[in-house]
């Protein structure tokens, strides 16, 4: 071999640059890879809530219009039908179906749309507002001002002046439900809507 010959020998690996060019495109990766599974996570999160919500309320005024059909005299004799306005309406049914007739009231505080259920106690019998018990059906109400309830007579005309529940025969709901106000989509409406049976200008 000849003194003059150069042994030239390739080292395999990366240079610091490439080294450094490579750490910066995978952290670009990995962050736009992340960032795509947050942006699906939460708009596949809020989707779950809003179902979750639409079907809370949903089984609430399915209850709710079971109950206000069923809505008959109470154990001490009262009219089925305690108060009514828009945004809430109390009445007397048999809703666990044992012969004792609870004092019903839905109503809308804020946000929520809850139940309250009142057992008869004592002798004679009372409805003690103290032990009302109380469960939200939806926390996502979105009415604000907007009536949740609306009243017709026996001829089908809705009525302005509630001053005299006697005159009522039908109560219709309409419920706005949203997790997310702000967000699309805008508020899911449940409506329904009740005969009141029991009443005697119904028979």
């Amino acid at each position: 071999m000849s003194k003059n010959t150069k042994i030239i020998v390739k080292k395999d690996g990366f240079t610091l640059i490439e080294t450094v060019i490579t750490i910066a495109i995978f952290s670009l990766v990995m962050v736009l890879i992340s960032s795509s599974i947050l942006y699906f996570y939460r708009a596949h999160n809020y989707t779950i809530d809003q179902s979750f919500a639409i079907e809370s309320a949903r089984r609430g005024i399915e209850t709710m219009v079971r109950e206000i059909r069923e809505a008959t005299y109470s154990d001490t004799g009262a009219y089925p039908l305690v108060s009514a306005d828009w945004q809430s309406f109390s009445f007397y049914s048999d809703v666990d179906k044992d012969s004792n007739v609870e004092k019903i009231r839905y109503f809308l505080d804020g946000t929520s749309f809850k139940r309250g259920s009142i057992k008869a106690t004592g002798s004679p019998l009372v409805y003690n507002i103290d032990d009302e018990d109380v469960a939200i059906l939806s926390d996502n109400a979105r009415n604000g001002i907007e009536p949740i309830f609306h009243y017709y007579d026996q001829n089908g005309v809705e009525l302005l002046d509630l001053s005299n529940v006697t005159n009522i025969a039908l109560v219709s709901v309409s419920l706005m439900v949203n997790v997310t106000p702000s967000r699309a989509p805008d508020e899911f409406i449940l409506r329904s809507s009740a005969n009141l049976r029991n009443l005697k200008m119904n028979l």
